[in-house]
This record gives structure tokens, sequence and C-alpha cells, in this order.
């Protein structure tokens, strides 16, 4: 059974190794907040709160989830970049915050120059996922069901320039559909309208979209990834129905503001274990060596 605790929280190490560096002030004195650039409810929202649960455990510390959504992760990222470099404001970046964004849009923030890194946590593929009435069951199916049904439907995304906008572009590009795009401010509204019938697809993170497509509320089609995720075996990739490019995942990893001190210990870098893998894999979200400051 999917629940928070699944998910690999490697990057605990890394803030020890912090925690050692900043020894002469008592790191950390008093609460951490944790910026989650997305509404409650999503993948990145369970991972963030798991990532929390986890670190508050090893630091004996509490981590206060603060969900900032809005502007496809630009106002809770401009915060964190504003915030004190002291290690006590850190935000959950994802591949919007400091991928897709960065590369679409001119942004208040630069995505590298503005940010210390801290680690990274893991990635899930995306899945297209389709509302229970539309009638099919397979990626051929609805493709011919979109061919035949031009301009009658739409589907959701977390914003715009957002991953899940950009790979269901280049889906309908590739498979020459036409859907409408409906943005919204986070992944878990637009998954509350497509289960409601108000859009018939979605491209939205596989750690998002499990507990729907396990409770039966939404039906995958197909997974991007060079690989069948574990989690879902039977669900083909885009990749294996000759479509290009499908290689995107949707990471997650922790930042902080530009000068946080670099931990001083050479072999501060966590690895994952078996166990931790195996547990990562429960949520989607695989276990990523995390990276330290140059």
């Amino acid at each position: 059974m999917t629940n928070r605790r699944s998910v690999l929280i490697a990057a605990p190490a890394l803030l020890l190794a912090a925690r050692r560096a900043w020894a002469a002030d008592a790191f950390p004195s008093k609460p951490i907040r944790y910026i989650v650039p997305v509404a409650a409810g999503g993948g990145s929202d369970f991972i963030g709160r798991a990532v929390c649960e986890r670190w508050g455990h090893v630091l004996n510390q509490t981590f206060v989830v603060d969900n900032m959504g809005g502007g496809g992760g630009v106002i809770a990222t401009q915060a964190t970049a504003k915030a004190p470099a002291d290690g006590y404001t850190l935000m959950q970046g994802y591949v919007a915050t400091h991928g897709t964004s960065p590369a679409t849009r001119k942004l208040p923030y630069d995505a590298v120059k503005d940010f210390s890194p801290i680690g990274m946590i893991g990635g899930t593929p995306n899945v297209l996922v389709v509302n229970t009435s539309v009638p099919v069951n397979d990626l051929k199916g609805f493709i011919e069901y979109c061919r035949k049904n031009p301009g009658k439907l739409s589907y959701g995304s977390s914003g715009v320039g957002s991953l899940t906008q950009l790979v269901m572009e280049l889906f309908k590009q590739q498979s020459g559909v036409f859907m409408l795009h409906v943005p919204y401010r986070g992944i878990a509204p637009a998954f509350t309208d497509l289960m409601g019938g108000q859009t018939h697809a979605m491209f939205p993170g596989l750690a998002a979209a499990l507990p729907h497509i396990r409770s039966g509320r939404v039906k995958p089609l197909a997974v991007t990834g060079t690989a069948r995720n574990p989690t879902l075996k039977d669900v083909p990739t885009l990749i294996e129905a000759g479509f290009k490019g499908f290689d995107a995942m949707q990471w997650y990893g922790v930042v902080g503001p530009a000068g946080i001190p670099r931990p001083s210990s050479s072999n501060s870098t966590p690895r994952s274990t078996p166990s931790s893998r195996r547990r990562t894999c429960a949520r989607s979200s695989p276990a990523k060596p995390s990276i330290r400051p140059p």
C-alpha cells in the first residue's frame, strides 16, 4: 500500500553534514521552513511532507511545510531566493522551478546563481491518463478517438510552461491530434476536474497520478521514460509506441537561498540502500544520489 513514508529521503546525511558545519550555532535550534511550490494534495506535496517527516526525525527538529502554489512555482522560488541563507528556509525544487520555467520564460530569479543545491530526492515518469468516461483502454484507441472528435476534447496541466503541458503538446504534435489546453494552479485542482469530467486527459507525474490510478478514477495509457515503470508493468512507454523524445522525468530536489555554508565533510554525499530503493519504488520516486554545491 502506498504511503508518504515510502519515499526515499537520502539527503538527511547532507543536512547532518551541514549541522556539523554550523555546530557553533547548534543548528538547527528552531523549526525549519520547507517551502513546497505547489498546492496541497499533489505528488510534489506528498513527497515534500514525507521529506519533512523523515528529516524532522533525523535532526530532532520540526520542519514546517509551507505550500506556496501559483505562477508555476515562481512565487515560492522567488521567496526562497530572497530568504536568509541560514539554513532555516529550504524549498523543494522540481522540474518546473529549475527546468522548464527557466527554459521557456523570463523569470525574476536565476535558477542557478540564486540558490544553494542541497540534494536530489528522486524522480518519476509522466503518465498519460484519461477520465474513465473516455471509451478507450489503450494509446492507439485514444489517438483514434481524438481524431474522430476534433475540438471536443481538452486536457489539464499544472500550469503554462509546466512539464505536464510540454509533454502533452509534444504528444499532440507527434500524434496529430488536437486537445484544448486548460492550465491550473497546481496538479491537485487539475486532477479534480479530470476526475469530474471537466477535462478528458492529462500527463501528470506518476507520483501524483498513482493514487487515482489505483482507485480506478483515471485510466493510464502510456508512460514516459526508456523503460516501463515497475509500478505499472502493463502500461507501455511512448517510446515503445514509436514516439520520440519522451524520456522526460518529473524530478524533485532540495534547494536553499544562495550562500548557505557548504558542508565541510568530504564524505557527506548520501547513498541509497537496497531497502530504501524498494521503499521509494512504492511511491514511484526512484532514489537519486544527492548533490553538493561545486
